[in-house]
């Protein structure tokens, strides 16, 4: 499933590099988010190869490599919020313009907003994890991290050492493991109700941006209708995808990590939390409209234009700001 994610999320970056449109508004988070799967794909590749080939520094590594794990866990939820947030901000802007003729700055301010909210998603998962590695390496927990399994991503079980000598190294690591957890699980459930908002959010504006229009026909019908089953989906799609990590999270705080339950959600957890990037791949990727759009334009391209002409409109047109087109497709986006 790691591979599947890596080939998928490498994919999803090449076309971007590719079709010269990693600066173009409607492709730069999913390019992020697909770079962010990308690391995380190798992160439980190398910990897949360290499990099956053990080295001298095994606990050491190990216990980086988790951590380093989750920071791209956190990322990868942020760039998902990111990415809605950015179909949600794509859309309103266009109804602005369409309906209020909204001036140029309110656009920028907006591409903005949209650069510091794409920054922030890589900074913050790396100063949440700051204290696991400063403290953690300081006091030593990679000594305590020799279960059979703690090379493989979301693997990690409370330190024994810290279970069994009540020592200040012992304590910090115990703390260090449990903050690990609630990093992760509070972040999981940020990012799944703030996708929930803004796809509702953006529901509710796509529809008024239809309706204003003052005409529905069967395409404007159709085309709301797959809107609503996208605001359906795309949450279904990440719950699923990471749904046995937070019971597996949530398990390691209440229960002992022998159960039958979580031996099941462990074998569980590798079919569904290693397929991020491939999902993500799938769903916001070659699903999406800017992906087809770029896609059909480029086949127009080999029939009508000159290698040198094409290489000329895919610059022209990944720096040009986008246009507000008809309400029958502006919403395409979402979709």
């Amino acid at each position: 499933m790691a591979m599947l994610s890596v080939v998928g999320s490498s994919s999803i970056i090449a076309y971007a590099v590719f079709q010269n449109a990693v600066r173009s508004p409607e492709v730069r988070p999913l390019f992020y988010l697909s770079l962010s799967d990308l690391f995380l794909g190798m992160c439980w590749l190398a910990g897949a190869l360290l499990y099956s080939s053990p080295t001298s520094q095994q606990d050491l590594i190990c216990y980086n490599l988790q951590a380093t794990g989750q920071i791209f866990y956190v990322a990868s939820f942020l760039y998902t919020v990111n990415y809605t947030w950015h179909l949600y901000m794509d859309l309103k802007v266009k109804y602005n313009q369409n309906l209020f003729r909204v001036p140029l700055q309110v656009v920028e301010y907006s591409s903005c907003v949209g650069r510091i909210a794409t920054i922030s998603s890589s900074l913050i998962p790396f100063l949440l994890m700051v204290p696991v590695f400063c403290l953690g390496n300081s006091s030593n927990c990679y000594q305590n991290f020799s279960q059979k399994h703690g090379c493989l991503l979301m693997h990690t079980e409370v330190a024994v050492g810290a279970a069994e000598a009540p020592s200040p190294s012992g304590a910090v690591c115990r703390a260090m493991h449990l903050y690990g957890i609630g990093v992760f699980l509070l972040s999981f459930l940020v990012s799944f109700l703030a996708i929930l908002v803004i796809l509702s959010q953006a529901r509710g504006l796509y529809k008024r941006f239809v309706t204003s229009t003052g005409f529905l026909g069967d395409q404007q019908w159709a085309m709301i209708r797959m809107v609503e089953q996208r605001v359906v989906f795309y949450p279904v799609v990440f719950f699923c995808c990471w749904a046995p990590a937070v019971l597996l999270g949530m398990l390691k705080l209440t229960i002992s990590t022998t159960s039958k339950i979580y031996m099941a959600l462990l074998i569980l957890q590798a079919l569904t939390a290693a397929s991020q990037g491939l999902l993500n791949c799938l769903v916001y990727g070659w699903t999406q409209h800017a992906f087809l759009a770029l896609k059909r334009g480029s086949r127009r391209d080999v029939d009508t234009q000159t290698p040198l002409l094409r290489s000329q409109k895919k610059f022209y047109s990944s720096t040009a700001p986008s246009s507000a087109p008809d309400p029958a497709g502006s919403g395409s986006t979402l979709l």
